[in-house]
């Protein structure tokens, strides 16, 4: 299955079934996961002089980036000797983040825009990406929960054409679309982020188009598909721009090309490593540990660790390590 398909969940806004989801898991009790981690060796991540016993609990949501990214702080953490448990792919985003609150894990990657909307319950996104960390850097300091420095990589919506196609060469932002004809303004949108108050309408007003418009985007321009058949409507022309989310492997799988939120009007999704602030507290070393990790991963860098598992079919966790190799943070 696409990681597409755990993202429309975590962009919602929380619903009742989902905070009973994580009470439920708090409540019997999460196993470790039970998939293979390779033994790995300190490469740049060095071993660190830890007490004997120094234990940490990796968590992470149950979708493709989401389990790639928790794979490589399972890794990560092993190499530099701690002893590690295991509990990525948990079903839910509320679960993993009520792990963190309850103090049922040390550690997991976070979205910034995630938590302001969902999370903290704030309606309204920032565009600005490093003041969109700093707002729910300081606001989950409150939670016990401190955020490390974010990645470059931002997985947040965002519309893509497909690249090279010279109709649309003139074509690299979304102010763009103000000047391409009214019939080829033709879009693919799935049916949440066409109703959603932040999404395809609000959008559109934000770079000057009106939908229903006769000089804006007509209703029939518009096709609402779900998810995965928005990226192969986009790439086998059934219509010209379609919403896509700025990480995923389908991007340069179907040679497609995303346009830049010239006008800020998406909020920032960025990555950051997210820590109990008892246990950076205690193992401080954390910090530079993940911030060297942290500065690697970006858009380009993510589509193509989703790729090799949604598209070539690979195990996160052998992704992940291949990553670190390549990277030259651990050793086989």
């Amino acid at each position: 299955m696409f990681s597409v398909q755990g993202k429309r969940v975590f962009r919602s806004i929380t619903s009742a079934a989902l905070l009973l989801g994580a009470f439920a898991l708090s409540g019997c009790g999460l196993q470790p996961a039970t998939s293979y981690v390779p033994e790995v060796k300190a490469g740049s991540i060095k071993k660190l002089d830890l007490p004997a016993g120094a234990a940490l609990t990796v968590t992470s949501k149950n979708f493709t980036e989401q389990i790639v990214l928790g794979k490589i702080a399972v890794l990560a953490t092993k190499a530099a000797g701690f002893d590690v448990t295991d509990l990525t792919n948990v079903p839910g985003s509320v679960p993993s983040r009520q792990l963190m609150l309850n103090k049922g894990a040390d550690m997991a990657w976070e979205y910034t825009g995630t938590a302001w909307l969902t999370y903290l319950g704030n309606t309204k996104g920032i565009p600005d990406q490093q003041q969109q960390w700093q707002a729910v850097h300081d606001a989950d300091l409150a939670n016990g929960l401190t955020w490390l420095a974010p990645a470059p990589l931002n997985n947040t919506y965002a519309f893509a054409k497909v690249s090279g196609n010279p109709r649309f060469s003139n074509v690299t932002k979304l102010s763009d679309l103000a000047n391409v004809p009214v019939a080829d303004r033709t879009f693919c949108v799935e049916s949440e982020f066409n109703s959603r108050v932040d999404g395809f309408n609000p959008m559109l007003a934000h770079y000057g188009l009106k939908r229903g418009a006769a000089d804006g985007v007509p209703d029939s321009n518009i096709r609402i598909l779900d998810t995965g058949a928005v990226y192969t409507g986009v790439a086998n022309g059934s219509c010209n721009f379609g919403e896509v989310f700025t990480t995923d492997g389908r991007i340069p799988a179907l040679n497609l090309q995303v346009l830049d939120d010239d006008k800020g009007f998406f909020p920032g999704y960025n990555a950051a490593p997210e820590f109990a602030t008892k246990t950076l507290e205690k193992y401080p070393e954390l910090k530079e540990l993940f911030n060297s990790i942290s500065a690697k991963l970006d858009n380009p860098t993510m589509q193509r660790l989703n790729a090799e598992v949604d598209v070539a079919g690979k195990e996160p966790v052998d992704v992940a390590f291949q990553w670190l190799l390549d990277q030259g943070f651990v050793k086989a």
